[in-house]
């Protein structure tokens, strides 16, 4: 009876274990078949090829219509390596054709030995030329998609516009959007714009016979898609100017930046050295890029917007309005200048000019000793219960000017400069502090650090008596009837319109009557400036100078940045008055003040080591 039941037990498990393996079986085919699509895919791989189809890339216009970016027509080769024919591809006859390193070749197939049905990158931009070559030599599991790339036929520009770059993975782990060998927009335009300007991507689906062979569209491409192409942008730039800008900063270190008072609009933008951004385009652009990148003099890194210079003797200007706003200041006000400040053992130098000085003589002549008059009695002022106090309200004003922030404007690294805090002199004295012991702020030397975008802005400001629009690059964008609202909205400063007209006042006059502006005069066109030279602990001073013109009705506002190059009016002044007479006449009257420019040597060997 055991015997029986044991037996009885052991079919039963038996049966069990067998129904288990079956029902696992079962689960699994249905798995396959139902669930998981691997192999779907995979026998779809064998008879299909997806290959992308890649849009044009937006262009990029100045404001007056002509091309800054544009594209033409390349090719990128693909192979698929369980197409190749192995035994009879010939790797020197290829190379031959796209002039291509054989080591470069043989790594790319490699690679592409990896995933033998997916469709692979050996070559990018392909010539129409040497595609034809590629066709006639009818090399099985290689083929040709066709692509734009970047033109630049005015050679200017490079970090204004950016560059395109390959994405790196790092790049696509952050931003899934993108695949493996698209092109994305590095600095300038082509990044702060990538999302108008880079389309929409298509697929054309190809159908193969047994054989591996292309037979045409699969399902007659009902599963096709068009790609759509970027948006172009019409760019605030004069291309005109940005030419000339680059020409006369040619060989020196700075930046020069104009902007359209009424507008915010950037008629310019260098930063200097600059590249060729048709460097940047080809398969010399990685050789390129690090002889850039490898320059100590760091051509790639946009000065204009990123750079940090001492403000000098323009920040003058800010100084006069805020103590007219706080009520320390009239500008009927005299102070004496014997060739500089002095309080004790403290001496703060000037250049020799007429004593005392009124507030508009002193824009006019860029007294320093003025300065340091204004800005103890606005530090100094008794309305406030202490001096750190006053420092604050100080701080306040210079902010709403648009230093020490960004501006907001339609470029993505812009920089903030710097302008020191309270908390920041606290701690580097130990609270003992007064308005000697920072007394160079008076003159725009100490800790402050402005863009050269900042100080155009300031140029701007004062051109328009109080206020400014945000600086933008770009003036319309394919498609949409308007940009940003913040683009069209006032920003005022803290300063009442009423007392800008001394400072213009005095910008006019150390221009047009006597002062350290009168290289800039255009007759007939009341230009406004003010020179400014930067002290520079590593070698010979900083040249820069601000400028609107006209008077009224202004119609450019400008300035020019230009490293260890001495006085406001050697380098800076001279620069930013070509470019004002280029944009206001539509010519240049002083051809020998260009050729002066052009071939002006400044000495960098401290600062860069070349």
């Amino acid at each position: 009876m055991m015997d029986r039941n044991e037996g009885f037990m052991r079919m039963r498990i038996l049966q069990v274990i067998v129904l288990f393996i079956f029902t696992l079986l079962i689960g699994r085919v249905a798995y396959i078949q139902i669930f998981n699509d691997e192999y779907t895919r995979g026998a779809a791989r064998n008879v299909m090829r997806v290959d992308v189809q890649y849009p044009p890339r937006g262009e990029i216009f100045d404001r007056n219509g002509e091309y800054l970016a544009q594209n033409r027509e390349c090719y990128d080769l693909m192979v698929v390596y369980r197409d190749m024919d192995k035994a009879g591809f010939d790797t020197m006859r290829l190379c031959q054709i796209l002039n291509m390193e054989p080591r470069r070749l043989v790594q790319r197939l490699k690679d592409a030995r990896a995933y033998p049905r997916a469709p692979q990158r050996v070559a990018n931009y392909v010539s129409q030329e040497e595609k034809l070559r590629l066709d006639s030599e009818n090399l099985r599991g290689f083929y040709t998609v066709s692509r734009t790339v970047r033109h630049y036929p005015l050679h200017v520009g490079g970090n204004l516009l950016g560059h395109l770059s390959e994405v790196s993975q790092r790049y696509l782990d952050l931003n899934p959007e993108y695949s493996k060998g698209d092109y994305v927009g590095i600095g300038g335009l082509e990044s702060a714009y990538e999302e108008e300007l880079r389309g929409t991507k298509g697929v054309r689906i190809m159908e193969r016979d047994p054989r591996g062979a292309i037979k045409g569209s699969y399902m007659d491409g009902i599963y096709d898609s068009l790609p759509e192409s970027g948006q172009y942008l019409i760019s605030t730039i004069d291309a005109r100017l940005q030419k000339l800008g680059e020409e006369l900063l040619e060989g020196k270190v700075g930046a020069a930046v104009a902007i359209e008072p009424s507008t915010g609009e950037i008629l310019m933008m260098v930063s200097s050295p600059t590249f060729d951004p048709e460097e940047l385009v080809g398969r010399e652009r990685g050789n390129n890029y690090m002889r850039h990148l490898n320059n100590k003099r760091n051509p790639m890194f946009n000065r204009a917007v990123k750079g940090r210079y001492p403000p000098g003797s323009t920040f003058k200007l800010v100084q006069g309005l805020i103590g007219m706003q706080e009520g320390v200041l009239r500008p009927e006000h005299t102070h004496p200048c014997h060739e500089g400040y002095s309080v004790g053992k403290l001496h703060v130098n000037c250049h020799p000019h007429a004593s005392p000085a009124d507030l508009r003589f002193a824009v006019a002549t860029s007294c320093n000793a003025y300065f340091c008059y204004v800005f103890r009695d606005i530090l100094e002022n008794r309305k406030y219960p202490t001096l750190k106090d006053a420092y604050d309200k100080w701080y306040d004003y210079v902010e709403s000017f648009g230093f020490g922030r960004r501006l907001d404007s339609d470029f993505l690294d812009e920089n903030r400069g710097y302008v020191p805090t309270r908390e920041r002199y606290d701690r580097d004295y130990r609270r003992s502090w007064n308005a000697l012991t920072i007394l160079s702020l008076s003159i725009g030397q100490a800790e402050l650090g402005c863009t050269p975008l900042q100080m155009a802005n300031l140029a701007a400001i004062i051109a328009n008596r109080g206020y400014y629009y945000i600086p933008h690059i770009v003036k319309a964008v394919e498609g949409r009837d308007s940009l940003d609202r913040r683009f069209y909205e006032k920003q005022y400063t803290m300063v009442d319109p009423k007392h800008f007209e001394p400072i213009v006042e005095g910008m006019w006059q150390g221009v047009n009557v006597g002062g350290t502006s009168t290289m800039a005069r255009l007759e007939g066109y009341d230009v406004c400036g003010k020179t400014g030279t930067a002290q520079n602990p590593r070698g010979r001073d900083h040249s820069t100078f601000l400028s609107f013109a006209p008077k009224d009705n202004p119609k450019i506002a400008i300035s020019v940045y230009v490293e260890h190059g001495g006085f406001g009016a050697s380098a800076a002044l001279p620069i930013a008055s070509l470019i004002e007479e280029l944009y206001l006449t539509d010519t240049i009257r002083r051809p020998e003040l260009v050729k002066r420019l052009k071939t002006m040597e400044i000495n960098y060997k401290r600062a860069y080591g070349n």
